[in-house]
């Protein structure tokens, strides 16, 4: 048997049953999350305990002793109505992100395919938590109801294949307290082809290709991961980035190597580099001279796992004084503020005041993105809450057919009127 918090009651059994052993007996432990008050320890485990012992010795079922396995294979159609009502039917089964879908119809999955060259019975990963098998055609469907284009494939391939590496700490991440959410960089000609906004409003709604793919992986996450809100998701305070973060590096205006080089890549190659964020803050620099550049950004406090965004007028100006890529990451971390606090040890004979650890500064946590319109901002995303992970990159690999399908969709821009 087990005890969860019970709030994480429906969390725990879609673990125990994911992990074959949905029988498992689970008691409600009332103590607060990560309580620091003994007397809260004290009270929960005085009223569980009679529960413990009965969990414990109470002869098992016959559901307890062989569970019988969900064997429901859904039907290829799942519905067949007007837009409104599959819609609804959508959202009542728990299958959207509480916004429309496009409804992913055996034409419109077809057209979607034609973006990759596997075939659509291919497995890309297994994506957690309950480890669903996220095929070719299972990711098409997924972005044909965020609305992406055949296009986006590719992109959206690779991130499927990142998500699977341990290093991403996506199998913490996804599902944990701390709401982090996927950030994307994309790199490489792809940019121009798929029109990726690395501009004005880079990481603001508007743009199908940085709206599109963010929302398909979100989808993919919940519909072939499992990873729903309250139930798995148990994020407490959620985050909004969770319905995109996509961003395109400047290469062009960049005075410095892109990432994808800086990652080992060659600078024609496509890539996507992720890592999960919680936590984002803009602000003004305090001088647009080099100086005042490199301590504003200091004080953005990248004191953990970090992707800062430069303006590609700022990283002139730093340029030209000098700075590269790896001194500017240097400067940052050993200028940041936002030091840990210091500590404090209760003692029998008194509060003894512990000085807080000495930073171990490490410029492989930190990314420098080129990206954004002209201005005055510079902006961090980081990931806060003290659980390792490093940046993940993945080449993407382009179909046969790329330049036809690029040539189909290479219209579906944004055309604003003048005033």
């Amino acid at each position: 048997m087990t005890l969860a918090h019970p709030g994480f009651l429906p969390d725990a059994r879609s673990a125990a049953s994911s992990r074959g052993v949905p029988g498992i007996r689970i008691l409600p432990l009332h103590v607060a999350n990560e309580s620091t008050d003994p007397a809260d320890f004290e009270s929960g485990a005085i009223k569980v305990t009679p529960g413990i012992i009965e969990a414990l010795t109470k002869p098992l079922t016959a559901d307890e002793k062989s569970p019988k396995p969900r064997d429901e294979k859904p039907p290829r159609i799942a519905f067949t109505g007007d837009y409104e009502a599959v819609n609804r039917f959508y959202y009542r089964n728990g299958w959207t992100d509480g916004l429309p879908i496009v409804p992913p119809t055996e034409e419109a999955v077809k057209e979607m395919l034609t973006g990759t060259d596997l075939p659509a019975n291919h497995i890309v990963a297994k994506v957690i938590p309950r480890l669903g098998k996220a095929t070719v055609e299972k990711i098409a469907i997924n972005a044909v109801m965020a609305g992406a284009l055949p296009t986006h494939m590719p992109v959206l391939i690779a991130a499927v294949q990142a998500l699977e590496d341990q290093r991403t700490r996506f199998d913490t991440f996804e599902v944990s307290t701390g709401s982090w959410a996927p950030f994307f960089a994309i790199n490489g000609p792809i940019r121009h082809d798929i029109h990726v906004n690395f501009g004005s409003g880079a990481l603001s709604p508007g743009n199908i290709t940085n709206s599109a793919i963010g929302r398909a992986v979100g989808l993919i996450v919940k519909n072939i991961g499992g990873a729903r809100k309250a139930i798995e998701d148990m994020g407490v305070i959620g985050n909004p980035g969770k319905y995109s973060l996509i961003i395109g590096e400047n290469e062009e205006e960049s005075p410095w190597e892109p990432l994808q080089v800086e990652r080992g890549f060659g600078k024609e190659d496509n890539t996507l580099t992720v890592f999960f964020p919680n936590n984002f803050l803009q602000s003004v620099p305090s001088g647009t001279d080099a100086d005042g550049l490199a301590r504003s950004l200091a004080n953005l406090q990248p004191i953990s796992m970090s992707a800062i965004i430069v303006i590609p007028s700022h990283a002139k100006i730093l340029a030209d004084a000098g700075w590269t890529k790896e001194n500017l990451k240097k400067f940052i971390l050993e200028n940041a503020s936002g030091r840990p606090p210091a500590r404090k040890q209760q003692t029998a004979e008194a509060s003894e005041v512990l000085a807080a650890p000495p930073r171990a500064f490490n410029t492989e946590e930190l990314m420098i993105l080129v990206a954004g319109g002209p201005g005055a901002w510079m902006a961090t995303l980081r990931s806060v809450g003290g659980i390792s992970n490093s940046f993940v990159s993945r080449k993407i690999e382009l179909p046969r057919n790329w330049d036809k399908v690029v040539a189909k969709y290479k219209n579906v821009v944004p055309v604003y009127v003048e005033y």
